[in-house]
């Protein structure tokens, strides 16, 4: 690889990694009906501060014309604030040997589309299991949106009694995301059914309950079995997560001299931000650049919705020992 080609080869790795990545986000979206919707537009600081109103619907009371007129009990008009965070993360470095192409004559443009493609996978699924871990920790710390059977594995019958939580809202579920492993629970559970309770849709996504269901073995839906740890099924709403790619992705392409063979390595650095519908992030308590940990804690999260019914969704959770 000459020199020319590494210059090639630095200036289009970066848009090739966006343009990969936007693609993945368009398909991603559509396949969850935005349930957890990943967006390239991005903010800066540490965090995005968003005001909204407050429902004053609890004003309202009932009015007897013949009592005593008395005191009514005042409803201030107030405004609430939703937090999101941005989270920082790294890629590689990824080390190659420059005359490794050349030797196989290898074209700049197939290690280009090999690193990019890998880079915005990687992305990709550091955004998707951050925004999940965010929603199990939230959404399992307010008791009202979580349904606990106690027993496994998970059934459509857990499905639908954490769907009963949102009461009249529970039409806005959109989208459920569960473990693999619960979804070949639900094959087994239908093989022996008459009924035809879901619809293959593809790979990734299928139809149960009337909902589109995200399949994904993210580690914060299946805790270890040995410690005696739950499986876990989100049912979420529209824009239940909103994940915001900055777009300031840097990156860098160092060769040096030294060894026998001329030696490169590339390495990258990104943000995203990171917010769920309902809770603000908890700036005092969990703090700038959080870690994984931080953003599973629930305590991070603070409810900021007055009902849980205009929250990100509900949490359905079942002994993982007892799991198929």
């Amino acid at each position: 690889m000459a020199q020319s080609d590494m210059v090639v080869f630095n200036q289009y790795m970066q848009p090739a990694i966006i343009e990969t990545l936007s693609q993945m986000v368009e398909k991603f979206n559509g396949a969850s009906r935005n349930a957890i919707r990943l967006t390239t537009q991005g903010f800066s600081g540490d965090y995005l501060q968003e005001s909204f109103w407050a429902g004053i619907h609890s004003a309202q009371r009932r009015v007897d014309r013949y009592a005593t007129n008395g005191t009514a009990t005042t409803t201030d008009l107030s405004q609430l604030q939703h937090n999101s965070v941005k989270v920082a993360g790294g890629f590689g470095p990824i080390r190659f040997e420059p005359a490794q192409l050349t030797w196989l004559q290898k074209p700049t443009a197939e290690g280009i589309e090999v690193i990019s493609r890998n880079v915005a996978e990687a992305m990709m699924k550091d955004m998707l299991n951050s925004a999940i871990a965010a929603l199990v920790g939230a959404i399992e710390a307010q008791a009202t949106a979580k349904y606990d059977s106690g027993t496994g594995p998970l059934t459509y019958r857990d499905l639908n009694n954490a769907h009963a939580l949102f009461g009249d809202h529970s039409q806005n579920i959109v989208c459920n995301v569960v473990t693999g492993e619960t979804f070949h629970g639900f094959i087994d559970a239908n093989l022996a059914n008459a009924e035809r309770l879901f619809v293959s849709q593809g790979v990734l996504v299928v139809d149960v309950l009337g909902r589109a269901v995200v399949i994904t073995d993210a580690a914060a839906l299946d805790e270890d079995a040995v410690t005696g740890g739950d499986i876990k099924a989100l049912g979420l709403v529209t824009d239940a997560a909103v994940v915001h790619d900055a777009g300031d992705m840097v990156t860098n392409i160092e060769t040096s001299n030294g060894l026998e063979r001329i030696v490169t390595t590339f390495q990258a650095d990104y943000t995203f931000g990171l917010g769920l519908k309902g809770y603000a992030w908890d700036t005092t308590n969990g703090g700038k650049s959080p870690t994984d940990a931080e953003i599973a804690t629930g305590s991070n999260w603070d409810k900021v919705a007055t009902s849980i019914k205009h929250t990100a969704g509900v949490i359905a959770l079942a002994d993982a020992s007892d799991a198929i």
